[in-house]
């Protein structure tokens, strides 16, 4: 099994963020907390949609990532992107993506 990560978008200013082991949801993809198993996935889906309920985040998604010498990767750019940041300057405060990060 490929592991997996929950992430979502702030309900309240859309930034990207990703459940961490405390189940609060930080703005690194470093933080997360990883799932390993079959039943972890299940577990992080189920607070994914308690979540969107509660109208914390919105998009919730479970996302494939790997770990390559202590740091997760996410297997598809599109989540590469979310968790590098933009591919362009955006606004004050959010610097683009490091094109070596998000390279495929």
């Amino acid at each position: 099994m490929v592991d997996k990560v929950l992430t979502a978008n702030r309900l309240t200013d859309g930034i990207a963020v990703w459940l961490d082991a405390n189940g609060k949801w930080a703005t690194s993809l470093q933080d997360a907390l990883v799932a390993r198993h079959a039943e972890a996935v299940t577990a992080l889906e189920e607070i994914g949609k308690k979540s969107y309920a509660d109208n914390q985040v919105v998009d919730v998604a479970v996302v494939e990532v790997q770990e390559n010498d202590g740091v997760l990767w996410p297997l598809r750019l599109r989540e590469r992107i979310r968790a590098q940041g933009p591919t362009m300057e955006y606004a004050p405060g959010y610097q683009p993506a490091d094109p070596a990060f998000i390279a495929v």
